[in-house]
């Protein structure tokens, strides 16, 4: 097999969950660019027949879809193999990350000593409980068939502990901190992402994670200029930078590669 064709993802099946977000959307047109059927799930039903449309190549599916849902998930699983017969990739990428609703509070609301119960547990379930979920009912059919790739879109923050400076404005006022969630979160899909690879591995199902860093998407530009200093590379990600990374983790291009987290975050781990 050539290298282009190791690539190549002609004549399977792709699952993307949180697909109507910001990378959620360019995981999508990847893995449609690659050639697959691409399945297009999250909440917004609406939403996800945009980005379908969006898509080139043909037969791409949307699909309402609640990751915490088991009952959800199982009605994607079966409409899923009913039109395709097979599900090939599973891309975990629904997420939610903290948003407060009064910038005026956020420093002090997103402190961990005042960080909310509430967010907390929604952390929980839709970035860890919402992983297991759609891996069990969506991964259990790949592992049956004997093939599949499931990626779980982790974090650098699943790594390292965040960097609250990055938060400061060049005056000193702290506007915001990263809450202890996401990166607890993150964190444990890395772990639950070497559990699923070891156990599957003897069912031919890899099991991968993809830790992507900070893509710019309409910061201030204080924060855009604290981030890029941080990186090697001197800047934020494009919401493209990820784009050959999610196919070659979803192609034969990795077939010896399973349990294993992919960092694509500009060098913001290495300094």
């Amino acid at each position: 097999m050539t290298a282009p064709e190791l690539f190549s993802l002609s004549g399977k099946t792709a699952i993307v969950t949180g697909a109507t977000g910001l990378l959620g959307r360019q995981h999508c047109l990847a893995l449609a660019e690659a050639g697959a059927h691409v399945v297009v799930a999250d909440l917004n039903l609406e939403a996800c027949r945009e980005v379908e449309n969006s898509l080139p190549g043909h037969d791409h599916f949307s699909c309402q879809t609640n990751v915490t849902d088991p009952a959800s998930l199982a009605a994607a699983r079966d409409a899923i193999l009913k039109k395709y017969g097979q599900m090939d990739i599973l891309v975990n990428n629904a997420a939610v990350n903290d948003m407060f609703e009064n910038p005026a509070l956020a420093a002090e609301q997103s402190k961990f000593e005042n960080y909310p119960l509430a967010m907390w547990l929604q952390s929980l379930e839709v970035n860890v409980t919402g992983v297991f979920l759609a891996a069990q009912v969506l991964g259990t059919p790949m592992a049956t068939r004997g093939s599949g790739s499931i990626i779980n879109v982790a974090s650098t923050y699943g790594m390292v502990g965040p960097d609250q400076s990055l938060y400061q404005k060049p005056d000193g006022q702290q506007v915001f901190y990263k809450s202890p969630a996401y990166p607890a979160t993150k964190g444990a899909v890395l772990n639950f992402t070497r559990y699923l690879a070891a156990y599957w591995g003897k069912n031919g199902v890899r099991v991968n994670s993809l830790s992507p860093g900070g893509v710019e998407n309409g910061q201030e530009n204080w924060f855009v200029d604290n981030y890029s200093r941080r990186t090697a590379l001197g800047r934020m990600a494009q919401p493209t930078d990820y784009k050959g990374a999610l196919v070659f983790l979803a192609s034969d291009a990795s077939a010896y590669m399973t349990g294993a987290n992919l960092v694509v975050d500009g060098g913001w781990t290495a300094v």
